[in-house]
């Protein structure tokens, strides 16, 4: 459950901006079909902050109803403790197989207040968490000395490494041996986060390009390093669309081109427009045209 391939994924709007639970069917479908190992549901990447907990629950639905026997995970990224408590509790009500907890979404916690808010979830919910650490856009950093309080609790069992510094990798497992699954949350350093030891890989371009996605990390697995090398340099240009500010529209756009999804988002977010929908356009159709053929793995 920790470990492999976990799509980040998007969430689907219809014109109306209701949820598009046919398009979000489809598309998880194609995650399902092409190897990965389960799905996150309402992160970053799923615009989890502009959806109501009843919209959140939805989705996991959606995605539980997909996903099979493999395992669903929400992702509890709430502005306030009690709502991220409250969403937890919930969710366990729903069937989820675990969580992914942002600390705090808006408040910049100092390190008692990471751990108690990270505490505070995984007690209201009684599911396994995944820690999802990404100091660079959400200031607030779980570092090795809070990981030690956490590791007291048997809830909390991985962590989605995105503190932009591959060397936290190494460290986490140092510290702490296989105490914590560590997973990768950044695209464009998965390839050397999965060299240093990492067991997963939270992706944001595998919507687009699933099987890309899955064949590094199986080749990476296997110890086939030179035919992962080839295929992650091929696809770097594509990852770094996940380090962005527009990371959310950037990839609805490789869906739109290469699986032939849509682009809504909620405002006020809005599609690519104008010379930046050019720029990360030609990036996606100039990787289509040069994609390499995948070996078998």
């Amino acid at each position: 459950m920790w470990s492999g391939i976990l799509p980040a994924v998007t969430t689907k709007f219809t014109t109306e901006d209701t949820l598009d639970h046919a398009e979000m069917e489809r598309c998880f479908g194609l995650l399902i079909e092409a190897g990965c190992d389960g799905l996150i549901v309402c992160g970053s990447l799923g615009e989890g902050p502009m959806l109501s907990h009843d919209e959140k629950l939805a989705v996991l639905k959606t995605a539980r109803s997909v996903a099979g026997k493999k395992p669903v995970l929400l992702t509890i990224n709430e502005a306030t403790t009690r709502d991220a408590t409250s969403l937890a509790r919930r969710a366990a009500d729903a069937g989820v197989d675990g969580l992914m907890v942002v600390p705090s979404l808006v408040y910049h916690t100092n390190e008692r207040e990471t751990v108690d808010t990270l505490k505070a979830v995984a007690q209201a919910g009684g599911l396994p968490i995944m820690v999802y650490s990404n100091r660079l856009a959400y200031r607030v950093d779980v570092t090795v000395p809070i990981m030690e309080e956490l590791a007291k609790d048997d809830l909390f069992v991985a962590v989605k490494e995105s503190c932009g510094d591959i060397r936290r990798t190494t460290e986490i497992i140092n510290a702490f041996g296989n105490r914590f699954a560590v997973l990768t949350g950044v695209d464009n350093m998965a390839f050397e986060a999965l060299a240093a030891g990492a067991v997963g890989w939270v992706a944001g371009l595998v919507t687009a390009f699933p099987r890309e996605t899955v064949a590094i990390y199986r080749l990476m697995k296997a110890g086939r390093w030179e035919e992962a090398r080839a295929i992650h340099r091929w696809f770097r240009p594509l990852l770094d669309l996940d380090v962005s500010t527009y990371l959310v529209q950037n990839i609805k756009l490789a869906e739109v081109i290469e699986i032939g999804s849509n682009d809504r988002v909620r405002l006020p977010r809005q599609p690519l427009a104008g010379e930046l929908r050019a720029h990360v356009e030609k990036i996606i159709r100039d990787a289509i045209a040069s994609r390499p053929k995948l070996p078998l793995v």
